[in-house]
């Protein structure tokens, strides 16, 4: 695998976590947008942060992997947005939407790791 490759990143278990946990929540956020998009306006801010979210997590994770001075506030801000988008995705019964909530947790967790790393 080439990320086996990256020094910084093979040797520092924490950031490949990250960076698995943001590609995952980027796909669930993606899939949750999408599946919103056919529910109406009463999903706009759902779709809208998650939207956001898709790309925060996934920017964040090319930050990691070319170890960027800024990686570490952009862990923060990030973090953020998946909580904030987790609050949203709640508030829904929608299976994506429970989903997606339960994936943005997890990703804001390992966020909030790397940002205090």
């Amino acid at each position: 695998m080439a990320l086996t490759q990256i020094d910084h990143v093979s040797e520092n278990e924490e950031m490949q976590e990250c960076i698995d946990s943001c590609f995952e929540c980027a796909q669930a956020c993606e899939w949750c947008a999408d599946e919103c998009a056919d529910e109406g306006e009463d999903m706009a801010e759902c779709l809208r942060l998650c939207r956001d979210v898709a790309d925060l997590t996934t920017m964040h994770a090319r930050f990691m992997a070319r170890n960027s001075g800024y990686s570490s506030d952009l862990a923060a801000i990030t973090a953020d947005a998946c909580e904030e988008c987790a609050d949203e995705c709640e508030q829904h019964d929608a299976e994506h939407c429970q989903v997606c909530a339960d994936v943005l947790r997890d990703c804001a967790e390992t966020c909030r790791d790397m940002a205090s790393a």
